[in-house]
């Protein structure tokens, strides 16, 4: 298992599951199956912004959205570049 992530939620620190098992299972059951098909469809160059996406439905914090939102873009626009 990977090193804990940790961020804060509302000025408190949470941590943030990094495994598809601990991000299925922190969240919420009805949002699971959605997930299952996620990760299943996920290829290589897909996995990671899948996963990134997934853990933070299982930690909502809205700043971490915006974050995440920025990355991706900046790694599109990166790949489309290379």
């Amino acid at each position: 298992m990977g090193e804990s992530l940790k961020t804060f939620v509302g000025g408190t620190e949470v941590e943030v599951p990094n495994s598809i098992p601990g991000i299925r299972a922190a969240l919420p059951e009805e949002r699971r199956e959605e997930f299952d098909l996620a990760i299943n469809e996920a290829g290589v160059h897909e996995i990671q912004a899948v996963m990134r996406h997934w853990m933070l439905e299982a930690v909502p914090d809205p700043e971490a959205e915006r974050i995440l939102d920025r990355l991706a873009r900046d790694e599109a626009e990166r790949r489309s570049v290379a």
